[in-house]
């Protein structure tokens, strides 16, 4: 699952400009004690990775990635998250790509405050 967080008002970037795609990977504690293989950091990794390269549009993008390994995803209060979210603020951050919501955050409403 990715979202756009910015759109240009005429769908183009300016030729030159650095657009930034941030994957975000968590793994919490609770996840590591269940070994479950397909939330680990590196399953995470190869999934996005291989999403990115049949998209076209984010195969040209800097990837940079943000990793939370060990942090619940019940409160926002994570550092990879902060550092996502300051890029964000920042309007640093172009694409943000996540295995799916619960890597993100398990409460979703929290996400958009």
């Amino acid at each position: 699952m990715y979202f756009s967080i910015r759109e240009e008002p005429n769908g183009m970037k300016e030729a030159g400009t650095m657009t930034n795609l941030v994957m975000y990977l968590r793994l919490s504690l609770e996840d590591d004690v269940n070994a479950d293989e397909s939330n680990s950091i590196t399953n995470q990794r190869r999934i996005i990775r291989d999403y990115i390269s049949t998209h076209e549009d984010l195969r040209s993008m800097n990837v940079l990635e943000k990793c939370d390994d060990g942090y619940s995803g019940t409160n926002m209060n994570r550092p990879g998250m902060q550092e996502l979210l300051a890029m964000v603020k920042e309007q640093r951050v172009d694409c943000i790509i996540v295995k799916d919501m619960s890597r993100f955050a398990r409460n979703y409403l929290e996400t958009g405050k």
